[in-house]
């Protein structure tokens, strides 16, 4: 699955993202189960935390906190008004040209030869009742950094995308 805010693509054509820290020409794409990693506006800055089963029960409760669930994402103020407006669009890809990148537990997947969807793009829809259906909580902060470095530092799983279009550390 890839997701877009533009519904007119018909082809994917591997390109070498400006943030890629490999030289390979790739079209990307994700797993069902990561799916919530990309329900937001594309360039927004979100950081992520799930429980693995290693994850303690004080990283659950300071992380996850007493409002319950597996899973929570956090973005900043700043990005609400765009989350809230965002269309965003999911295109369901064939699996054969893809294969996994990132080891054993990634969740995406690239090919290296032009990917058609298999059909037209489907409206995400509204992305603050997805997260409430999924069971993931949406947490809005005035900054990402203190919440990243507590999940980084503990035992839950993570991921952060889009972190340089974050506002700045504080005091940094």
């Amino acid at each position: 699955m890839h997701f877009s805010e533009d519904p007119t693509i018909t082809r994917f054509v591997p390109h070498v993202a400006a943030t890629a820290r490999q030289p390979a020409a790739y079209v990307w794409a994700v797993d069902h189960a990561r799916a919530p990693d990309y329900w937001f506006p594309r360039a927004c800055p979100r950081a992520m935390a799930w429980c693995l089963p290693t994850t303690s029960a004080a990283d659950r409760r300071h992380i996850l906190g007493p409002g319950g669930g597996e899973r929570v994402h956090a973005i900043e103020y700043a990005w609400v008004g765009r989350l809230l407006d965002v269309r965003l669009f999911a295109y369901r890809l064939p699996a054969a040209p893809f294969t996994p990148f990132g080891g054993p537990d990634s969740h995406a997947v690239v090919a290296t030869e032009p990917v058609e969807p298999l059909g037209p793009p489907e409206p995400v829809g509204d992305l603050l009742r997805l997260h409430d259906d999924a069971g993931i909580q949406l947490r809005v902060l005035d900054n990402l950094w203190g919440f990243w470095d507590a999940v980084t530092a503990g035992t839950l799983g993570f991921s952060g995308i889009r972190l340089r279009n974050a506002r700045p550390r504080p005091g940094g």
